[in-house]
């Protein structure tokens, strides 16, 4: 299952509405979906998503600080961490328990340090802070197959600029999901993002 590198963040989702809101993405084409661990709830959310979704989409833990984190993921069956903050040790605990890695840098020294920690990618963020070019700046020295996703600042209507700085994905939140928006809207969004994302690249 090949998957868009787009990364649903799903912050205050509750388990009674994460199926249907997962289902809406899938639909869109987002298949990548990251849950918080800040949000009400979230083991039993992730847990839900997966018997739901398997096979289908992909479904991680975002806001993960700590290696109990990690393993409490596992427990549960997610697929992916996704970390505001560049913890070697997290990372390490992730890759050795076979789950991918997006740990969240914005500097180059910290860039390296996830790389040689073995991540899976990049979560620049926030991304709106050092912006397009930025970005375009740390690509020139980061391996070129190291796939970056900019969070925070990003949505439909900008996406072709951060692809045009070199962004491989990036990961939404509040431009996708807000606590306690159905389906029908988190769907009608999903839609925009993914066809940004799809002619962004098809321009590129």
């Amino acid at each position: 299952m090949s998957h868009r590198q787009l990364i649903a963040i799903l912050r205050g989702i509750t388990p009674e509405e994460a199926v249907d809101v997962t289902a809406a993405l899938v639909d869109a084409g987002l298949t990548m979906i990251e849950v918080p661990l800040n949000s009400p709830r979230p083991w039993e959310s992730i847990s839900k998503m997966r018997k739901a979704f398997d096979g289908k989409a992909l479904i991680g833990a975002g806001t993960v600080l700590t290696e109990q984190d990690v393993d409490d993921l596992v427990s549960f069956e997610g697929q992916f961490v996704v970390s505001p903050n560049c913890d070697v040790e997290v990372i390490r605990a992730t890759k050795r328990a076979g789950l991918q890695s997006f740990p969240g840098v914005l500097t180059p020294s910290e860039c390296f340090a996830a790389i040689q920690a073995g991540a899976d990618g990049l979560k620049i963020f926030p991304a709106s802070v050092i912006g397009p070019s930025g970005v375009k700046a740390m690509k020139a020295v980061l391996p070129p197959k190291m796939p970056v996703y900019a969070v925070g600042g990003v949505d439909a209507e900008n996406f072709d600029v951060w692809v045009q700085a070199g962004v491989d994905g990036a990961g939404i939140g509040g431009g996708l999901y807000k606590p306690g928006e159905g389906a029908k809207i988190v769907h009608t969004r999903a839609v925009a993002l993914v066809d940004a994302y799809d002619q962004a690249f098809a321009d590129h």
